[in-house]
């Protein structure tokens, strides 16, 4: 692994761009800070917006590993930090016990390092080289995991019983996702830098679909952006992602489409909009949506 390069605003701004990940200069400054200073970064915003791109475009720009924790209900120490291989402990127990080992000289050999299955926060500290820590949706998280988590993050060490105090070889980069199913705490936000980040403006995600579906006709990729503008100004239960809206884009170049009308729109609009509620709310308005496409 090489070195990391020294991180400076140009090196962030040079890595969104190589990355093809369109963004604003208050987004850059904000990567950059994080970085400088060292500091956790909390993003909230809508689902799809492209909150957890951002830790794939950090490794890619700091040319490092991307260790990722993705959260859910339920998520315990066990799971995001290490367990015990048991099954290697029992097949070891055997052995030494065959051997006539006393107990103490069997639990030095199985409550050893060779024994412990890293999950990602503790890869995340034990490996020798900086990496960048995603960790995903940390409001689908208990609020106990939340101030596990914080205790991890305020130090880069955890204690193992066994072991001893384990401290970070290199302090991760790390970035946490919310999309805001539940408040995190105000100890939590205290210790990150913050980022709300919104769905893209027409004119930026006019471009994301130039860069990422680049032999789609100029008129359609200004009417696909539009569009999924439109969308999520409705009321829907899950606004269109930006990569629903790619996906969008490409669906519309294999069908030889060239133009938006009502009939294409009713024909793919299921790529969009994966609920039905959200469809009929949305079917109902296609007509007055496609004029304001046009009217531009």
């Amino acid at each position: 692994m090489t070195a990391p390069p020294a991180i400076t605003p140009e090196l962030i701004r040079s890595g969104l761009e190589r990355a093809r990940y369109l963004t604003t200069p208050r987004v850059e400054t904000v990567l950059y800070l994080a970085l400088a200073l060292e500091k956790p970064l909390l993003v909230e915003g809508p689902a799809g917006a492209g909150k957890t791109e951002i830790g794939k475009v950090l490794a890619t720009t700091l040319h490092t590993d991307l260790v990722r924790l993705q959260c859910y209900e339920g998520l315990d120490e066990a799971k995001a930090l290490y367990e015990w291989n048991y099954q290697k402990q029992l097949l070891r127990i055997q052995t030494d016990h065959a051997q006539d080992l006393d107990w103490g000289e069997v639990t030095q050999h199985i409550f050893s390092r060779e024994y412990l299955l890293e999950r990602p926060l503790l890869h995340a500290l034990t490996v020798p080289h900086k990496v960048v820590l995603l960790i995903d949706e940390i409001d689908k998280a208990d609020e106990e995991f939340e101030a596990f988590l914080l205790e991890v993050l305020s130090e880069f060490q955890v204690s193992i019983p066994e072991l001893g105090t384990i401290t970070a070889h290199q302090r991760p980069a790390v970035v946490l996702t919310s999309n805001r199913a539940r408040d995190l705490s105000e100890a939590l936000k205290r210790r990150c830098l913050y980022l709300y980040l919104e769905f893209p403006g027409v004119e930026i995600e006019r471009e994301i679909i130039r860069l990422k579906v680049p032999d789609l006709d100029e008129r359609l990729r200004d009417q696909v952006a539009r569009f999924v503008s439109g969308l999520r100004k409705l009321d829907l239960r899950k606004a269109p992602s930006i990569a629903e809206a790619l996906d969008w884009a490409r669906a519309l170049r294999a069908l030889g489409i060239k133009e938006l009308d009502a009939a294409a729109v009713r024909q793919t609009l299921n790529l969009v909009l994966k609920h039905e509620d959200d469809f009929r709310k949305a079917e109902s308005k296609i007509s007055s949506m496609l004029g304001a496409t046009r009217h531009h």
